[in-house]
């Protein structure tokens, strides 16, 4: 659905915006697509006549939410998800704005496949979407993609999504390369020598179930080399996924260095561990593996000091017969998007590790700031990219109720709470949920 009116009057609502450290309750007006200015008063509302009103009392009203990248399958994995269901899918998680993974089939290393994505989601007209282009051609690892006009066509940060850059030399010229351009590169950290063949955290649970474990070093390790590439070279590097300790620490003394790393972790890593493997479910078979509780606190702890920066949703639908195998033949992904939110209020807000406002600046500005995209705020005379949450919400998942084409969702069948209720992207109005 949308809704597009040239005046809105947002009223009543717990507005909380990071990016002005503003927590208060305000009325939001929106006139011809942008914000227009706070505490006005419902009769004079308007320049322009009467304001269309959203009363979002008991609510709170926050920048629109970004995610830095996530699998909307096209082009070439259409089973999976296409532009069309994972652009709906974001709004209805509360997304505005996401980034566009590059694991695509062709991947998007040319400026035919970046504008592709940006024509398609031009159709889709639900909520903006950013291409990460390619590192490397074909995702190979081999030889760099033409980054310079990959930029011109819309590029707005690089990586190989889940396929490591096991070449240091090649990753060192890309840091340098994109020092021209002041774009990030997004590193998945996996040292794939000593991943293997692993499906889960090695650890006692994989013992236990008699399955190949994937060790933490295998992130650790690379982490350590990507830190050390991007010190050398001043270039900025994205720490996708981080799931370990080690990592954390690592990351944790760079940025005391000064190293201009900024690093992420999803929702599956702070809510999850490898004991939810026991089931065997597919569902919860994701690259990085679930860890043990020693990482989740560890993911816990550093986003409270601010070592990871972002919560990204780590977005990889797969077709229900692809994750319909066992375990060891399934491919790795969860899909997330519209489960974000809620599993951040239930698992990192309830339980008192982060305030509101911490909690929404690691889903707004912090995402906005380390894509380099004038997004993420309610400034005056920005676009208006509202989320409006429903704190006390509470839904049961269930695999039928989803937006996105898949429903390889860790968390079916529980109950979480907190949800986007209405979600705005430039002043139109894009999702309203009915109950």
């Amino acid at each position: 659905m949308e809704v597009c009116v040239s005046s809105l009057l947002i009223t009543n609502g717990r507005v909380i915006d990071p990016s002005q450290d503003m927590d208060r309750v305000s009325n939001l007006l929106i006139e011809n697509g942008k914000i227009a200015a706070f505490d006005i008063e419902p009769e004079k509302e308007s320049t322009n006549g009467s304001a269309t009103r959203i009363d979002a009392g008991g609510k709170i009203v926050a920048p629109g939410l970004i995610d830095m990248h996530a699998y909307l399958g096209e082009p070439g994995g259409e089973d999976d998800e296409t532009i069309q269901s994972g652009t709906q899918a974001a709004l209805a998680g509360g997304f505005t704005s996401i980034a566009c993974a590059p694991n695509t089939n062709p991947p998007i290393d040319t400026q035919g496949t970046v504008q592709f994505v940006k024509q398609q989601a031009a159709d889709a007209n639900n909520c903006h979407v950013y291409p990460i282009a390619c590192v490397s051609k074909n995702r190979l690892g081999e030889e760099l993609a033409e980054m310079g006009t990959l930029v011109d066509a819309g590029a707005i940060a690089f990586s190989d999504a889940c396929s490591p850059i096991s070449n240091p030399e090649l990753m060192r010229r890309a840091l340098e390369y994109l020092l021209m351009f002041d774009k990030p590169l997004l590193s998945h950290p996996e040292v794939q020598e000593l991943s293997g063949d692993g499906v889960m955290h090695e650890g006692i649970v994989s013992t236990v179930l008699a399955l190949p474990g994937i060790p933490a070093e295998a992130e650790a390790v690379m982490t350590g080399r990507d830190i050390s590439l991007a010190e050398s070279t001043g270039g900025r590097i994205h720490m996708m996924h981080i799931s370990t300790a080690g990592s954390i620490e690592l990351i944790r003394r760079a940025k005391a260095r000064g190293v201009r790393i900024t690093a992420e972790v999803s929702p599956q890593h702070f809510s999850l561990t490898d004991e939810a493997l026991r089931s065997f479910d597919s569902n919860k078979k994701i690259n990085p593996p679930l860890r043990g509780q020693t990482h989740l606190d560890a993911c816990i702890a550093g986003l409270k000091d601010g070592t990871l920066d972002v919560i990204a949703s780590g977005h990889q639908p797969q077709a229900v017969e692809k994750k319909m195998q066992e375990l060891d033949r399934a491919p790795f992904g969860v899909m997330a998007l519209e489960t974000t939110l809620s599993v951040v209020v239930t698992k990192l807000i309830r339980p008192g590790h982060l305030d509101w406002l911490t909690a929404l600046e690691k889903l707004t500005i912090r995402p906005a700031r380390a894509l380099g995209i004038p997004k993420g705020t309610l400034q005056v005379g920005v676009d208006a990219d509202v989320t409006i949450i429903d704190p006390d919400a509470t839904w049961t998942v269930e695999p039928d109720a989803f937006f996105s084409k898949s429903s390889n969702s860790p968390y079916l069948g529980e109950t979480l709470y907190g949800r986007a209720s209405t979600v705005i992207v430039s002043g139109a109005i894009k999702f309203e949920r009915n109950s």
